[in-house]
């Protein structure tokens, strides 16, 4: 029995001795819609939640925070102050970072600082870090100074910041008719001057090019790391392989592709490029390929080609990464090798701002809330862990860029767990608050559902694996049917015969889970006297409470909440039709009801613990009625301990244990006020 106990706990995953956990930051310019909070920092609350139960929550620290700075933000402020805001930009950044916070909030994301990157308490450190860090990269010789040139718009007399100049992509393959000066909105990477069509955001006219002097850090040095992470990332359960499909689009090659109908003007130039490699248009293809060893000379060929006439589009590649940019509102850039004055670009800033916000958070907590105060201990340390929750958007910075820049640093700072999930959809289409389908806000939610309700149903939609729509039925306008009276089209909104799919998982929460509370409580209270019961659960009812326990972690473990959601609702089920059939043979019986409820209790104990990373409102009430601290019942040094044996490690007796007695009719997890009209 030993050996076998030896061999169930060898098979169990490992869990790092401390964890930061963090979300991607949100703009500053604005506040979170469902997508911010259901495809990222739910997730990441689903896993910290469970960390601190399974590690101890002095080794979790969940932070993120309002990404402060930056082109969008400036711009947001601009309209604004147009419309007649009489703020600064600090305060218009503060008041949106107030209402991400109040949203958060409301969701119960448990972090343990939201910061704001020019924020305090968060600025003073993130401001230190960041020159201490670039100047690191600058003596190291990853940083080179670069010209480079800049959309400037005549009429306006002003240089134009990454948001106020848009036109489309120009990356191959990409769709994007939303891209600003150097990025578009599905993340692809490019130079400025190969923005397709660009038009200036300020006067509508079509913006010049201009040199100016950035610092851009030497990605492509760091190709052969890169390769090699991504064969680590293979094998690793814990990286999805979307990160490694993605990671490796971007290095290959540089290429530039031509359409056929320039290649009479292309093979006239063609003596003037650096050298390449010619790749005839495959079958069904319009373009061939012209691939070169090196990225600069590639970017001598583009001018080649395009003093030639031929038009081009550029494929993925490993380019160098932009540092610093010339907007005001930044982080200062020190100064280095006599050029001052610069700021840094946002993108670099937020991908070290989770180790700024740490720092802030270990500095400004209580002595003795976390196991270390050093910031290293937590990022540098072989047995701790970061795990980044992200979207699928955001793998370029924080899974090519970010890796790359912690080898170049040197400080012995780990690569991050990435956990990339896929977009949710809004009624099938992707929504964007700055696109044509506008995604209702998270606060706005609320109006409809519980916290919980929506928890459970997105944390449900299993986004590991694929983009998938979030359909709440009172936004669905689409038609139902036509009224046979009336001839109108009657909206599914409108509809009440169409069940709301958002509603899914709430039903197993305000039913089954429910039930399961209910009935232990209430029959507690009728036959043990407001006690636990004095038998203890059967053999086979632990067994399969550890089993569910068993399989709940390692779902976890995989960040595949869907999958542990799905084990704790087939669990609960099974053990609420134990609970019918027993108490309905045991009536009459007080020994055999208690019997029931000692198999019920058992099964209880197991759901309140697996549920609590995704409904931790409801079953922390649970957990209050059974009259245990949180920190002994939600704690995994417990987790295979039924009621009766927690109790007696508490050193009670069952029978003398008390329950916090249940008010009539009392609901554990209840529904949104408007699902009873």
């Amino acid at each position: 029995m030993a050996a076998e106990r030896e061999a169930l706990e060898a098979a169990r995953p490992t869990f790092p001795r401390r964890a930061v956990i963090t979300g991607g930051m949100p703009y500053g310019n604005k506040n979170l819609h469902f997508g911010h909070i259901g495809g990222v920092f739910v997730p990441a609350d689903f896993f910290a939640r469970f960390l601190r139960d399974r590690i101890g929550a002095q080794n979790v620290l969940f932070v993120s925070g309002t990404d402060c700075y930056g082109s969008p933000i400036m711009e947001g402020y601009r309209k604004r102050v147009a419309e007649g805001y009489q703020g600064t930009i600090v305060d218009y950044v503060g008041e949106n970072h107030d209402a991400q916070k109040s949203a958060l909030d409301a969701y119960g994301i448990s972090l343990d600082l939201f910061a704001g990157s020019g924020l305090e308490p968060a600025r003073e450190f993130h401001e230190r870090l960041t020159a201490e860090l670039i100047r690191r990269l600058h003596d190291r010789g990853y940083l080179h100074k670069m010209s480079t040139r800049q959309f400037y718009d005549v009429e306006a007399g002003q240089f134009l910041n990454g948001r106020q100049v848009q036109g489309r992509c120009p990356v191959r393959g990409c769709k994007s008719e939303k891209a600003y000066a150097d990025e578009c909105d599905l993340g692809h990477q490019f130079d400025p001057e190969e923005l397709i069509s660009p038009v200036s955001q300020l006067t509508g006219t079509t913006p010049e090019l201009r040199p100016v002097d950035n610092w851009y850090f030497d990605l492509p040095a760091f190709e052969g790391e890169l390769k090699a992470l991504m064969d680590e990332w293979d094998l690793d359960e814990q990286v999805r392989p979307i990160v490694t499909k993605t990671v490796r689009e971007s290095l290959v090659a540089p290429v530039i592709y031509v359409q056929d109908k320039f290649r009479a003007a292309f093979d006239a130039a063609r003596d003037q490029l650096p050298d390449h490699t010619l790749r005839e248009a495959e079958k069904g293809q319009q373009s061939f390929s012209v691939e070169f060893s090196r990225w600069q000379d590639r970017d001598e060929a583009r001018g080649i080609l395009e003093a030639a006439g031929v038009r081009f589009r550029t494929g993925k590649c490993l380019l160098p990464f932009r540092i610093t940019g010339n907007i005001e509102w930044g982080v200062p850039a020190p100064e280095l090798e006599g050029v001052g004055g610069l700021t840094v670009w946002c993108w670099p800033e937020s991908l070290w701002a989770p180790i700024s916000f740490t720092q802030a958070a270990l500095a400004t907590s209580d002595e003795g809330r976390y196991s270390s105060r050093d910031w290293r201990d937590w990022w540098c340390d072989d047995d701790a862990r970061v795990y980044q929750f992200i979207g699928q958007d955001n793998i370029y910075f924080y899974c090519v860029a970010q890796p790359a820049l912690w080898k170049a640093l040197d400080w012995g700072l780990f690569q991050d767990t990435p956990v990339a999930n896929y977009h949710i959809l809004f009624m099938n289409k992707k929504a964007s608050s700055s696109g044509k389908v506008k995604p209702p806000m998270a606060a706005e939610l609320l109006d409809n559902y519980t916290p919980e309700q929506l928890r459970c149903h997105w944390l449900s939609l299993g986004l590991d694996q694929k983009a998938v729509s979030f359909s709440p039925k009172p936004y669905d306008t689409s038609v139902s049917h036509k009224d046979k009276r009336t001839g109108e089209d009657v909206l599914v909104k409108d509809d009440p015969r169409v069940v709301d799919p958002a509603l899914k998982e709430s039903a197993f929460l305000t039913n089954i889970f429910n039930r399961l509370a209910r009935s232990c409580l209430y029959g507690a209270q009728n036959v043990c006297g407001g006690r636990l019961p004095s038998v203890e659960a059967d053999a086979e009812v632990v067994a399969a409470c550890r089993e569910a326990t068993l399989a709940f972690e390692r779902c976890a473990h995989g960040f595949d909440a869907h999958g542990a959601l799905g084990v704790a609702e087939e669990f609960a089920r099974m053990a609420n039709k134990r609970w019918g059939d027993e108490s309905k043979a045991a009536k009459g019986d007080d020994a055999a009801y208690e019997h029931a409820l000692a198999n019920a209790f058992a099964a209880l104990r197991t759901t309140t613990l697996l549920m609590h990373p995704a409904a931790p409102f409801g079953c922390e009430r649970i957990c209050k009625r059974l009259g245990f601290a949180a920190a002994d019942f939600f704690s995994w040094e417990n987790a295979f301990l039924t009621p009766a044996q927690l109790a007696e490690a508490l050193g009670e007796r069952p029978s003398e244990h008390e329950l916090v007695p249940l008010p009539p009719r009392f609901d554990f997890f209840e529904r949104h006020e408007s699902q009873d009209r």
